[in-house]
């Protein structure tokens, strides 16, 4: 009914290493992954484990004492199959595209165990990354806009710039650059990142222009209410220092076509008067 595989945990860079005591300890037991994959297959939550919020196109849940992550990979049409011949499954890549950004230094999940379930579908268990969504940064926890909360609201904005400016700079674009998508893990008034719901990434150098264009457009869909057009502002000039290769007419048209398109879709979402 199951097939199932492990992996040995390979060893990241340092910058990206995750020290947790609890993933060490269940990844050297293939039976436990399996018997909780059987489980969360059929709707059943195991003692700790609870779902989290997804698309329509997966499952997903996690144990909060060991922080593992379950994630279901949903079949969303027949000619699913047909394409994971070609590109691989969602899940495969979802495990490429971990590894490579953790090879590049740039933080990802770390890959557990995976299998297939009955029916087609497929699963991957790894880790949790520090720290929460940007969104919620924004949204939640640094809302005013005065004194400590507003000195960390931009330098979130700006770390943020950078980081997301050298994963394009190395060639990396992300498939689904949504704000929820980077999580930030503060230590004290710095901010470091780390790139989630990654099996839509592309990998080339250079990226494609429209890759980069559809992943600024992503961050960008934040209504004035999360962010004022100076914040928005603090995020490209710190993303524009790390793409070397740009001229500014092209950087600033780039810029510019991304704000517009994510005002496009918003209105067309209603989320914008």
């Amino acid at each position: 009914m199951f097939s199932y595989h492990r992996q040995a945990i390979k060893r990241p860079a340092p910058t990206v290493h995750l020290e947790i005591t609890a993933i060490t300890d269940i990844a050297t037991n293939s039976e436990h992954f399996e018997q909780l994959a059987q489980s969360l297959a059929r709707h059943e939550m195991p003692d700790g484990w609870s779902m989290v919020g997804s698309s329509i196109n997966a499952r997903v849940a996690v144990d909060q004492h060991t922080q593992v992550y379950y994630k279901e990979f949903l079949k969303r049409s027949p000619l699913e199959t047909v394409k994971a011949r070609v590109k691989g499954s969602r899940a495969y890549r979802a495990r490429r595209n971990n590894e490579a950004l953790r090879a590049a230094s740039f933080p990802a999940p770390v890959n557990l165990a995976w299998g297939s379930i009955a029916g087609g579908s497929e699963y991957l268990f790894s880790s949790a990354v520090p720290g929460q969504g940007v969104t919620a940064w924004l949204r939640e926890t640094l809302v005013d806009r005065q004194g400590e909360s507003l000195s960390l609201r931009r330098n979130l904005l700006f770390g943020l710039g950078s980081f997301i400016g050298r994963m394009h700079h190395a060639g990396f674009t992300h498939g689904d650059l949504r704000t929820s998508n980077v999580l930030a893990h503060r230590e004290g008034s710095a901010f470091h990142f780390s790139l989630i719901d990654n099996e839509r990434n592309r990998q080339r150098q250079p990226p494609a222009g429209r890759d980069i264009l559809r992943n600024l457009m992503q961050l960008n869909m934040l209504t004035p209410a999360d962010i004022s057009n100076t914040d928005r502002m603090r995020f490209f000039s710190h993303w524009r220092r790390e793409m070397h290769n740009l001229a500014d007419p092209e950087a600033h048209l780039v810029a510019t076509e991304a704000y517009q398109w994510a005002m496009r879709r918003l209105r067309a979402k209603g989320k914008l008067l």
